[in-house]
């Protein structure tokens, strides 16, 4: 690796190589009570198990997915939020996952378990490197941290049809109103992965050439509008429909979302994705992605590839967000499992 794409990814790879090595030691000592290992590697495993996995070759969560190719062009804005390289003038050649949640990789698409849908987008940069967006379709997220992420989904695997009234997930959810208040949300099944908005419910730190910082959210919005299916249409859709749909919709005509950031006030909550910020606040236009097809070697991609929303370039940095923080760890168990398969 040279030191121009050293420079670029290793806040997030050295991060992803050091925790996979980590999570692996852990896997492979069968003698390791689960109560002692790292939080993130219980939530993979909790969430293996919900899914009635594993599943040779396939993501503890968001297991179902697509993957597409296309190109990023920034707007003119971008480069008064961040002088990170992809904001600039020139346009960057993505690759895109959408993908269904949880670990089920026949999961029907219009399920409401299939909820929340997931993105990953890759922007492929100068000799080599590269840079993640990692969003799902729902503003916000259940829990302020990995204990009590974990903690939901440990609720959910013990509330079993036997499980005494109330049972662990209301009681779950009784205690944590943001949980419930994302359980609660509507799902409604979009029309097209196409037709669908995603939401970076976790805050990242942008510089600009000036060296004026901003914390804000991404938001990935369908330039021709959102469109779901009606719950007649949903309860009759096929299995596949969305992974149907999506290449041929391609086939016609590219896909375009604008990609912007959502711009914190002073005093928002930077390091709580359960905190939503008002409709109210600034949103920096980054620029438009455009989607032309299908990646034939979208499978093996997909297998392949770890999205790590953590592999930042100059002029964006993290927050102290803790599920932020923990989610390339989380990744790694996963990933390095699927490799391993």
């Amino acid at each position: 690796m040279n030191t121009k794409r050293s420079l670029l990814n290793i806040k997030g790879l050295a991060l992803s190589v050091l925790v996979l090595s980590i999570s692996n030691a852990y896997a492979e000592d069968a003698n390791v009570a689960e109560s002692n290992k790292p939080v993130v590697e219980q939530i993979v495993n909790t969430l293996t198990k919900l899914s009635g996995g594993p599943y040779q070759g396939y993501r503890a969560n968001h297991a179902k997915g697509i993957v597409v190719q296309g190109e990023f062009v920034p707007a003119k804005s971008a480069a008064s939020l961040s002088k990170a390289v992809h904001l600039q003038t020139k346009a960057s050649p993505v690759t895109v996952r959408f993908s269904d949640a949880t670990g089920l990789p026949t999961i029907p698409d219009a399920d409401g378990n299939a909820f929340p849908k997931g993105i990953a987008i890759r922007f492929q940069l100068a000799e080599g490197a590269y840079t993640d967006i990692v969003s799902i379709s729902t503003n916000g997220f259940p829990a302020a941290k990995p204990e009590d992420f974990l903690g939901l989904l440990n609720s959910i695997a013990a509330s079993g049809p036997d499980a005494a009234k109330p049972s662990p997930v209301e009681q779950f959810l009784g205690s944590h109103p943001a949980a419930l208040a994302f359980v609660q949300m509507p799902k409604p099944a979009p029309v097209s992965f196409a037709t669908e908005s995603f939401y970076g419910v976790n805050a990242f730190k942008f510089t600009n050439a000036k060296g004026e910082t901003q914390y804000g959210r991404y938001r990935i919005t369908p330039i021709n509008g959102t469109e779901f299916l009606t719950k007649e249409q949903a309860a009759q859709a096929t299995p596949n429909y969305l992974m149907d749909e999506l290449p041929v919709r391609l086939s016609k005509a590219p896909a375009k979302f604008k990609i912007a950031v959502q711009v914190a006030d002073k005093g928002d909550v930077v390091n709580d994705p359960t905190v939503v910020w008002p409709e109210t606040r600034k949103q920096v236009e980054l620029g438009t992605l455009t989607l032309k097809n299908i990646d034939a070697d979208g499978v093996k991609f997909e297998k392949a590839t770890m999205f790590n929303p953590l592999v930042l370039v100059d002029g964006i940095d993290a927050s102290d967000d803790p599920i932020l923080l923990a989610r390339p760890a989380a990744y790694a168990v996963s990933y390095g499992r699927r490799l391993g398969q």
